[in-house]
């Protein structure tokens, strides 16, 4: 039976759905998240032309439509429908759509309680046991998801996160339209897994009939869990998917924020060192330098581990 495994980290709350061994679906939740999908916010109209709003607790969102009537610098309330994307060098802002005036304010649901409001049970993971995680493959999983590297049965998938969209590429020896089934089914699960959304593009082998262009896509149709849009493959072997998006994909946060995730996970390991648990840790110069400018990542670690914790870098 499927079941939600979640965990509590340091610098951010992690979730994967496991059947059997194998993750299908993997979630981070980055610490101070916010705003979260369905958050009511009280906001300010700052620009009419482009519906910036300045929101109460702090940042900025995009509302579309604006309320009819509403002037430059008016209040109103938001409701968030996608949270903010990060991209190399900005941020897309988060979107949003009025709420109504007597709307209560409050936040969105965090990660624990979307996925206990799902279909399956969740299991909470503690540090002191055994790590029904990684024996899942999460840090393999992360790997991937970072590499773009994916391999399925008879090729390779390679996953290119941009500002337009994600692309996929195939690569594979043998027949090219039964390379280009599997490899359909291996990129339906890869997006189900990272949590993909917005465009996706897809570079199949040029295949020369249409039967097989079809076949293609009924297999993407097959796969795929609705809703989504998509287009047929055309003859360059091209297609397109368009899903909702809600919420940063997995390669996202991970490209958006290299260090920041390397930093995290060595703090997830350290956490589940058995004792007794030395006091100094030897990391890389640039954990190092993460670590420093979170001092709470720290304190919570050595909070978990009972005792203090210094950091040290191969030259020291």
């Amino acid at each position: 039976m499927a079941e939600w495994l979640y965990e509590a980290g340091i610098g951010e709350n992690r979730a994967a759905l496991v059947s059997r061994g194998v993750i299908w679906k993997a979630r981070i939740e980055l610490a101070g998240t916010r705003p979260q999908v369905g958050a009511i916010c009280a906001a300010r109209l700052t620009d009419k032309s482009t519906g910036k709003v300045t929101l109460d607790q702090g940042g900025e969102a995009l509302c579309d439509p604006l309320p009819k009537g509403i002037t430059q610098g008016a209040p109103l309330k938001v409701k968030i429908v996608r949270e903010a994307i990060p991209e190399p060098g900005r941020a897309k802002l988060p979107k949003a759509v009025p709420a109504p005036p007597e709307a209560p304010l409050g936040d969105g649901p965090d990660l624990l309680a979307r996925i206990t409001a799902s279909d399956h049970p969740v299991r909470t993971l503690r540090s002191h046991e055994a790590d029904a995680l990684e024996e899942a493959g999460w840090s393999e999983l992360l790997d991937e998801a970072y590499s773009g590297e994916i391999a399925f049965p008879g090729g390779a998938l390679r996953m290119s996160p941009t500002p337009a969209m994600t692309l996929f590429d195939v690569d594979g020896a043998g027949p090219l339209e039964p390379l280009s089934i599997a490899a359909a089914h291996a990129i339906a699960r890869a997006i189900e897994r990272f949590g993909i959304g917005g465009s996706i593009g897809i570079d199949f082998p040029t295949l020369s009939s249409k039967a097989a262009r079809n076949a293609v896509a009924e297999a993407i149709d097959a796969a795929l869990p609705q809703p989504f849009e998509r287009t047929a493959v055309n003859g360059f072997g091209f297609l397109q998917i368009v899903r909702r998006r809600t919420r940063p994909s997995l390669p996202e946060l991970l490209h958006a924020d290299p260090v920041g995730a390397a930093t995290r996970a060595e703090l997830r390991r350290l956490e589940r060192l058995p004792p007794p648990v030395p006091a100094t840790h030897m990391v890389d110069t640039r954990i190092a330098r993460r670590l420093a400018r979170e001092p709470d990542w720290t304190e919570t670690l050595a909070r978990r581990m009972g005792g203090v914790v210094r950091f040290v870098t191969p030259k020291e």
